[in-house]
C-alpha cells in the first residue's frame, strides 16, 4: 500500500535533449499529473475539505501511520474506501460495499485480500507457468483454452472457473470465460450477464453478434454463456464446430477458460478438454473418490489432453 498522501510530490521520469532515457526506451511513461496518490483519490471520493485533510495529515505525522489509516481513525473513510482506492490506483478490479456487489460465488471479487482469494492468485501462478507456451520444460508449444472439470456435481468446479478467471482478468489479461457445461449452465447466473443465444447458438450456425458478454465491474473480462441448452450437449461439444470456434477465440483473447459439465453427466468435459487441450481437475475435499478421479484424469490423458493438475476444493 503507497504511503502517499494528497500533497505527497513526485518526480518526473528524465530524459535528454536526444529523447533518451526512460521515457523514449519505455514509451510515454505516466507523470505526476497522470498517476493519483491512495489519498488523492480518498479525498476526492470521499469529498473532503482542506481543513479535514489537513487534520488527517497531522494524524497520519504524529501516529506514524498511512494516510488511509489515518482518514479511517478520524471517521473520514471507511476501510472500503481504501480498498477502491487501492483498486482504482493499480487498475484491480475489486466489489467492495460501497459499489455493487457481485455474486458472493466471486469471492477473488468480493475479498480481494482474503485467504480464498490468495489461494486462487497461488493457483493461477501455478496454472500459468504449466500452460504459457515456452514457461517451463513441458509446457504446450502454443496457446492453448483451460477446461476445468470434474468427478461430480458438487465439486466447485464452476465456482472455481469463475474466480480463476477473475484472476486472470485482475493481471490485465483479455480472458473469456465460456461455458460449455451444456446440461447445467449456471455461468451466466454467476456473472449476471444475458444467456442471449449464447455457445450453443454458435456451434449450430446461428449468428454470432453479441453472444460474448462483457462483465461489470471487472474490465478484460467476458462471459460466453451457453444460451438454450440443447438435447444434444456431447454432439454439439464433439462436433468440429467448437474446436473451430476455441481457435478463433484464442486468437482474440490472452486466457480462454471453460467450465464443462461433471463427469457423472457423461463424456462432455472429457470431450471439451480434449478440444481445449488443455485440463485441470477440480474436486471436492473428502467427497471425492479416488477410483473416480483417477479414472477422469486417465481417461482425459488417453485424449491427448494435458492434465495440468488437480485442485482440491474445501469451501
Amino acid at each position: 500500500m503507497t504511503t502517499d498522501s494528497p500533497t505527497t510530490p513526485r518526480s518526473r521520469p528524465q530524459s535528454n535533449d536526444q529523447g533518451e532515457g526512460p521515457a523514449s526506451t519505455f514509451g510515454q511513461l505516466p507523470t505526476s499529473e497522470d498517476v493519483r496518490s491512495i489519498g488523492e483519490i480518498i479525498r476526492d471520493t470521499r469529498n473532503l475539505s482542506a481543513e479535514q485533510v489537513g487534520q488527517i495529515l497531522a494524524y497520519q505525522k504524529t501516529h506514524g501511520v498511512r494516510f488511509g489509516e489515518a482518514a479511517i481513525a478520524l471517521g473520514f473513510a471507511t476501510p472500503d474506501d481504501v480498498l477502491h482506492a487501492l483498486a482504482q490506483q493499480f487498475n484491480y478490479a475489486y466489489a467492495g460495499e460501497s459499489g455493487d456487489k457481485a455474486n458472493p460465488e466471486l469471492v477473488v471479487l468480493n475479498q480481494p485480500f482474503s485467504q480464498q482469494a490468495e489461494a486462487f492468485r497461488a493457483i493461477r501462478a501455478q496454472i500459468l507457468l504449466r500452460t504459457q507456451p515456452g514457461a517451463v520444460e513441458g509446457a504446450p508449444k502454443v496457446k492453448r483454452a483451460l477446461a476445468v472439470v470434474s468427478p461430480n456435481s458438487g465439486d466447485g468446479k464452476t465456482f472455481f472457473c469463475a474466480n480463476l478467471a477473475v484472476a486472470l482478468a485482475q493481471m490485465g489479461g483479455k480472458t473469456l470465460v465460456v461455458d460449455a457445461d451444456l446440461r447445467g449452465p449456471r455461468m451466466h447466473d454467476v456473472f449476471g450477464v444475458d444467456a442471449g443465444t449464447g455457445l450453443t447458438g454458435l456451434l449450430t450456425g446461428r449468428r454470432g453478434e453479441g453472444v460474448v458478454n462483457s462483465v461489470k465491474g471487472v474490465p478484460n473480462l467476458f462471459v460466453l454463456p451457453v444460451g438454450i441448452s440443447p438435447p444434444n450437449p456431447l454432439e454439439l461439444l464433439q462436433g468440429p464446430a467448437f474446436g473451430l470456434l476455441l481457435h478463433e477465440l484464442l486468437k482474440k483473447f490472452d486466457h480462454v477458460v471453460v467450465d464443462t459439465p461433471a463427469g457423472q453427466y457423461g463424456s462432455d468435459g472429457i470431450v471439451a478438454a480434449a478440444r481445449c487441450g488443455v485440463a485441470l481437475v477440480v474436486a471436492r475435499k473428502d467427497a471425492a473418490r479416488i477410483h473416480s478421479l483417477r479414472e477422469l484424469i486417465q481417461n482425459l490423458a488417453a485424449t491427448g489432453a494435458q492434465v495440468t493438475g488437480v485442485v482440491m476444493n474445501e469451501f
